[in-house]
């Protein structure tokens, strides 16, 4: 990111090259020496749009600049060429430019930066003052004298200046409006994108902390076990395997407990549902394409996303379906080689949301279908032969489960690819009303 002070002189130097061009498209209403031209709204909008720099050495700069623009256009666009002359026509430019930025800085303009049309209205005071005094300067060194029909036509001009300032300075911010609402977008996706990862995480440990617990009682039971052997085998030999389950159990209790902090931390995050949980399927549904576009292009792969939605849908919970849908279709962009297609389907069949992801990947051997909800099972290693951690699509098991769902895996219409299917029962991802 450049400083202020750095853009600002980006921005001065593209002023002294565009203000004596844009002065150049000009026309005479009062008199051959006096000028009105595009010169004095582009000035004005480039005043504006400096941040730190005043604005009386830009105003400065830009009168010397144009006065030597239209010297050396003289120059070389006229035969006989006198420098009295064309200095003569010419040098009255330098005062509007000096005039009109030391207005601006008196009068701070920067104060009325939001509001549009003070600003249009003051820029076109501004501009009638630095033409009289450009005038001035015309009639102290020439005795040019202006009519009041000549005044009136400056006005208008010095109006419609400033209109043409303010369109620009509108759709400079829209333009900022836009910019801001495609980053706050981005960043809401990619805090939908993490919350839903960490739901996941929270959902596998959950299981983890079931499975502690299982180990825990059995452990104990041993021990207990043990301890009723002591009498029949002897003491000395029994007590030594007895502490040793005692100790497992015990050390298995204690990260039973430091999981259940992690869980319940996360629990935190992510159960206090509130609107901003539930969202449309469509934006949802984007969400999942643009990420996943974004992954298969970091991937070096050329995959064809694409998406239909049928029926009429609730607002569903962002982070089960996020969860659900974008492991299959991160698994799928995964499991494409080079080039691909990936197609998402949603339908609502009754009381229940149909969900179906579609890829042309190399699909799934069937002796290894009954394998792919298992924890562990991957088909698909890296560059150095590492295995995926395989946990995708048993979480997705694992979730359509508990929502009392379905979930089938077939081989693709061609007899390419894989189609995954889940089936939920609306209530269990909507609203709550």
């Amino acid at each position: 990111m450049h400083s202020p002070l750095k853009k600002d002189g980006y921005l001065l130097a593209l002023m002294l090259i565009t203000v004596p061009l844009a002065g150049e498209l000009k026309f005479y209403p009062v008199n051959e020496t006096f000028r009105i031209s595009f010169g004095a709204p582009t000035f004005f909008f480039f005043l504006l749009l400096f941040q730190r720099l005043p604005a009386v050495l830009p105003g400065f700069l830009t009168g010397l600049c144009v006065v030597g623009f239209r010297l050396l256009l003289d120059f070389y666009t006229h035969s006989a060429f006198d420098w009295t002359a064309s200095m003569r026509e010419h040098y009255s430019s330098f005062f509007f430019y000096f005039s009109y930025s030391l207005l601006f800085y008196v009068i701070r303009m920067e104060r009325f930066r939001e509001q549009t049309l003070l600003i249009a209205g003051i820029g076109m005071v501004i501009e009638v003052v630095a033409d009289l005094i450009e005038l001035l300067s015309q009639y102290v060194l020439f005795h040019i004298v202006i009519t009041w029909g000549a005044l009136q036509e400056m006005f208008v001009i010095a109006l419609s200046h400033s209109f043409v300032v303010l369109s620009f300075l509108n759709m400079i911010r829209l333009y900022e409006t836009q910019a801001r609402e495609k980053q706050t977008r981005a960043q809401h996706e990619h805090m939908l994108l993490l919350i839903s990862n960490l739901y996941e995480e929270s959902i596998h440990l959950k299981k983890t902390l079931q499975n502690a617990e299982n180990i825990t009682v059995k452990s104990f039971e041993l021990y207990q076990g043990l301890q009723a052997l002591k009498s029949e085998v002897g003491q000395a030999a029994v007590e030594s395997f007895a502490k040793k389950a005692l100790i497992i159990a015990g050390e298995v209790h204690e990260i039973k407990k430091d999981n259940q902090r992690i869980f319940a931390g996360l629990q935190k995050l992510i159960s206090h549902e509130n609107k901003t949980d539930f969202m449309d399927i469509h934006q949802l549904v984007d969400i999942i394409m643009r990420s996943n576009q974004k992954y298969a292009s970091l991937l070096g792969k050329q995959i064809a996303f694409s998406s239909t939605i049928s029926g009429e849908h609730p607002h569903y919970h962002a982070f089960t379906l996020l969860s659900l849908i974008n492991n299959i279709v991160a698994n799928a962009v995964e499991a494409i080689q080079q080039t691909g297609r990936i197609v998402i389907h949603v339908d609502r069949n009754g009381e229940f949301v149909e969900l179906k992801i579609v890829d042309d990947g190399p699909g799934v051997p069937p002796r290894r279908k009954k394998l792919m909800f298992k924890p562990g099972f991957t088909t698909k290693y890296d560059q150095q032969g590492t295995p995926s951690t395989g946990i995708g699509l048993s979480y997705v098991k694992e979730m359509v489960d508990e929502l009392e769902g379905e979930l089938a895996a077939h081989d693709g219409a061609t007899g390419r690819g894989t189609e995954f299917f889940i089936r939920l029962p609306i209530n269990h991802v909507r609203e709550k009303e």
